[in-house]
């Protein structure tokens, strides 16, 4: 399970056995979201606070590249 980052107490990160589309899991003490990363969206959540939904999609939307590059290096594309 790769950390990307961990900022102001959100860990963004994904799982070894992922699948399309490209995403990204943020957790924290309250719960965990899962954002999809080329168009960014939230695709689930499990007890993140609003404010911290929007800090995860600006990071990611500033983060991008380097998740999409991490996702490929990591899973071999």
């Amino acid at each position: 399970m790769p950390t990307l980052f961990i900022v102001f107490g959100l860990r963004f990160f994904f799982y070894s056995n992922e699948h399309l589309p490209i995403h990204v899991h943020v957790r924290n003490a309250d719960g965990e979201a899962k954002f999809e990363v080329e168009e960014v969206k939230l695709t689930s959540n499990k007890g993140l606070k609003n404010k911290d939904i929007s800090l995860a999609i600006a990071l990611i939307e500033e983060n991008k590249e380097i998740i999409i590059n991490k996702w490929n290096e990591y899973h071999g594309k």
